[in-house]
């Protein structure tokens, strides 16, 4: 209130100083311009009158002057007019002008020896305000005198007087009108959202859920946006403490973001944790004259992420924005995320050519394809290979420019794009620990054998400590691969391989995600209706599946699980509608783009079959979809169906089941995945299995409430214990326990 009324004080001073000196300005310009036009007139008057006086002034006529002089006094409205000679005596003088010579006689004088009349005099007389003229008389031989005239000027004080009335008080009325738009501006714009925030924080402090979480648009938006990121950061923070006071209390070990930050600072002594992978967590792309900033979409990010946003650290990826550059510093490093910076993001810049051979040839169309049995031909190219030693090499290089002032560094590569580099980085920093974990499967020595160069890329792989993968399956697979490709040495009682003076341990570490913090102010999310009706289809029963289009995730396999569904169930035609999210991927390989095409062909062909008024049977969305896009439905699903070919982990499963804070919906899930060993209280299926996971449709929209509590209770117990804080737990651990050899300890140089 205070502050109300302080600025409409001084707003209605300065209204007021704005109106006073605008009318005085106006005044001064005023009063000029009338003493200008007062003065031509008064020399024109004198002109005038000189021809008029000219006979009189040659025959030395003071009566006729006279007449002449009291004819245009009247007329002109003059206080005086007269002729005096040269030496200031009076020749003619209208009445009134004697008793105003007094002053002037030496101006007389002066006048009459001039050829150009002097300055006028203005004067404040008893009279009032006066202005007097002088103008030089010329006779035949020589000056004759002069003429004076005394001019009135009370008439322009009175239009200053007026100007000042009326200017004045009509622009303090438009100034105070000015002042009340801009009071209501401010009280709408800047005050109300400013009372909002003020109440809104109140309620973040004192331990009440906000009302609103979105920030409002306007004057105060960045403001506002950042009281937000402040308000949820108290907000989490307050939840993660009571969360974790409360399992102190019930004795329990479950792993959380704090729990992790303070179990790598001691397992890390302080040390960065440094993170390699082909996809970088942010990019910034250029939307005409606006960056934004888009989040991949990636199981990889899903998981790792929440490891260095936890701990901090460096993530060294691919810069793949088109805006990446311009955002990064001269060694392409960027702190993120944008809206709470906690770590570093270094990119790595590729050609065209480079992430042709290495990211499309190599890994995608040979490793992707050899390690998952999905019955698609790997190929293999030697142009390819160049290119992925090549940028094996740059990113290490990059890496180690990161690493450099840093002793005994911990890194934990992520994937099959960087088979190489952890050699390439352990010859350079014997003293560093070096991780490596493996998201995709590893296949049975046989099926690996096919790859011209297994012999390097186990060798490259072996030059990590650790070797981690999803379940203990891959890591058999492994390590019967290196027995037979290999000469080594191998530990089976302690999963370790010797090779050239150096051991690798091989461990599962089952990857997870992170619940989403329990706060209050979450909201509620669009209801199922409403979801469909946004994508002009109605329906009782709603599935969802989301997925890259890739050829191991099973799309078509499901799709037909839904047609024999309906076609054995009848029932449910018109009534149940599958969304599936399907982001397209590496479109620069021709089988995904022939998968790609049979997708849309497949959806179409049973759409065809089953449509109706209002209703398809499938929905497919080919986009890619932000967390926060697809968590509504998640939230809404009657049942997620993940039925992968061939799968390393599959976090969709997971974030299925962390999405349903209801307890309700039902998993179906593929035994070809890691989370089919983690997650039993889905219904487990064999997506090859056309009849059996068409009855698996059936059932989990038939089954009971409460036998849906039950499972995903289950699973989310599961979840929250086993989540991504405790797999990044043990990950570093396992890696921080390694003991270095003696000639390691220092960095070479």
């Amino acid at each position: 209130m205070k502050i109300t009324s302080r600025l409409v004080l001084s707003m209605s001073l300065s209204a007021a100083l704005v109106a006073a000196l605008s009318t005085y300005f106006q005044a001064r310009q005023e009063t000029k311009e009338l003493r200008s036009e007062l003065q031509r007139r008064s020399a024109a008057l004198a002109e005038s009158l000189k021809e008029s006086l000219e006979p009189a002034l040659i025959q030395t006529d003071a009566k006729e002057m006279l007449r002449v002089l009291r004819r245009n006094a009247a007329r002109e409205r003059l206080l005086g007019a007269g002729i005096f000679d040269a030496q200031a005596r009076t020749v003619a003088a209208t009445a009134g002008t004697e008793r105003r010579l007094k002053s002037l006689e030496s101006l007389l004088k002066r006048a009459a020896g001039l050829e150009s009349p002097p300055p006028p005099v203005s004067r404040r007389g008893f009279w009032g305000e006066e202005m007097v003229f002088v103008y030089p008389l010329a006779a035949e031989r020589g000056p004759a005198g002069s003429l004076l005239l005394i001019h009135d000027t009370s008439y322009i004080q009175s239009q200053i007087r007026l100007l000042w009335r009326h200017n004045f008080f009509r622009l303090l009325f438009h100034a105070l009108v000015i002042l009340l738009v801009s009071l209501w501006v401010i009280r709408w714009n800047i005050m109300a959202p400013i009372d909002h925030l003020a109440e809104w924080m109140k309620q973040v402090r004192t331990g009440q859920a906000p009302r609103d979480l979105s920030p409002p648009a306007g004057l105060l938006e960045p403001v506002a946006k950042e009281a937000v990121h402040l308000a949820q950061s108290l907000t989490a923070a307050r939840a993660a403490a009571e969360e974790e006071a409360r399992l102190r209390q019930e004795v329990q070990s479950v792993w959380t973001a704090e729990r992790l930050k303070e179990h790598v600072r001691a397992k890390l002594e302080g040390r960065p944790l440094f993170v390699v992978a082909n996809r970088e967590p942010y990019m910034h792309e250029r939307r005409g004259k606006r960056l934004e900033v888009v989040t991949p979409a990636s199981g990889l990010v899903t998981g790792v992420e929440p490891v260095l946003l936890a701990c901090g650290g460096t993530w060294v990826g691919q810069g793949a924005g088109d805006a990446d550059r311009e955002t990064a510093d001269e060694r392409g490093r960027v702190r993120v995320p944008p809206d709470e910076p906690k770590y570093t993001l270094k990119r790595v810049w590729l050609s065209k050519e480079e992430e042709e051979g290495y990211y499309y040839g190599f890994s995608n169309e040979g490793l992707w394809p050899l390690c998952h049995i999905a019955h698609t031909r790997p190929i293999f190219r030697s142009e390819d290979w160049k290119q992925y030693q090549d940028v094996n090499r740059k990113f290490a290089d990059a890496l180690l420019e990161e690493l450099d002032p840093i002793q005994e560094p911990c890194v934990l590569i992520q994937d099959y794009h960087f088979a190489l580099l952890p050699r390439l980085i352990k010859e350079a920093r014997p003293d560093a620990r070096v991780a490596i974990f493996w998201h995709i499967p590893w296949p049975n020595p046989e099926a690996f054998g096919i790859c011209p160069w297994q012999r390097e890329i186990l060798d490259g792989m072996l030059g990590a400590d650790l070797v981690g993968f999803h379940i203990q399956y891959h890591c058999n697979n492994f390590l019967e691969t290196v027995d037979r490709a290999l000469e080594c040495r191998i530990e089976w009682e302690r999963f370790a391989v010797h090779r050239r003076g150096h051991v690798t341990t091989v461990k599962p570490f089952p990857i997870s995600i992170a619940l989403p913090e329990p706060v209050p102010s979450r909201g509620a999310a669009p209801g199922k209706e409403t979801l469909l009706k946004g994508l002009g289809v109605k329906a009782r029963w709603m599935g969802v599946g989301v997925d890259r289009v890739d050829y191991t995730k099973g799309i078509i396999e499901r799709f037909r699980a839904i047609e024999r569904f309906l076609e054995k169930n009848p029932v449910y035609q018109g009534e149940f509608v599958f969304v599936e999210i399907g982001a397209p991927s590496r479109t620069h390989i021709k089988s995904y783009q022939d998968l790609e095409a049979d997708v849309e062909a497949e959806a179409e062909r049973i759409n065809r079959r089953f449509s109706a008024k209002d209703y398809r049977p499938i929905v497919l969305l080919k986009k890619h979809h932000s967390h926060k896009e697809i968590d509504p439905y998640y939230r809404a699903a009657d049942l997620c169906m993940v039925t992968s070919l061939h799968d390393g982990m599959n976090l969709v499963a997971k974030e299925f089941v962390a999405a349903r804070e209801d307890e309700q919906g039902v998993l179906i899930l593929s035994h070809f995945t890691g989370a089919a060993r983690e997650l039993r209280d889905a219904l487990v299926v064999n997506p090859y299995d056309t009849e059996r996971t068409a009855q698996a449709i059936k059932t989990a929209l038939e089954m009971d409430p409460e036998e849906r509590a039950r499972r995903m209770l289950s699973m989310r117990r599961i979840l929250k214990e086993y989540n991504v804080y405790f797999w990044a737990g043990r990950l570093i651990e396992d890696l921080t326990a390694i003991r270095l050899p003696a000639s390691a300890g220092q960095k070479t140089s």
